[in-house]
């Protein structure tokens, strides 16, 4: 019986601060402020179980739901303040490490215009 080996690619992003993230868009659930978002995909799993990449937006406030999958990201650039459905202000910056696990509901609060890697893991 042979042994199969799948072939495994490394994916190598250089520099995600200044990463080219293509055209921006408004932001569909902005509440306030004319805000637009871009996001640079980096890799995403043959079955969408995971994806990771880059996103970034601009001021203004927008409601965000995670429903049917975990986020974890690491904020590069900006200033934001993030509020759980019924919960307390979470003020994050350059350094912050952030995780929305399924079934987080809230508003994001951007002060600065803000720039993260994110990893989303399917539950």
């Amino acid at each position: 019986m042979l042994n199969e080996r799948k072939a495994y690619m490394s994916i190598f992003l250089p520099d995600a601060l200044t990463a080219d993230l293509g055209s921006s868009g408004p932001k569909p659930t902005s509440i306030a402020g004319d805000q637009v978002e871009a996001v640079l995909k980096v890799w995403t799993a043959h079955d969408d179980a995971a994806a990771t990449g880059v996103w970034e937006c601009t001021p203004g406030t927008f409601t965000a739901v995670r429903d049917g999958h975990h986020e974890i990201c690491q904020i590069l650039v900006g200033r934001a303040t993030v509020v759980e459905e019924g919960g307390t202000p979470i003020e994050i910056g350059p350094g912050s490490t952030l995780v929305l696990p399924d079934g987080w509901r809230g508003e994001w609060r951007v002060h600065e215009t803000i720039r993260k890697v994110y990893v989303t893991v399917r539950t």
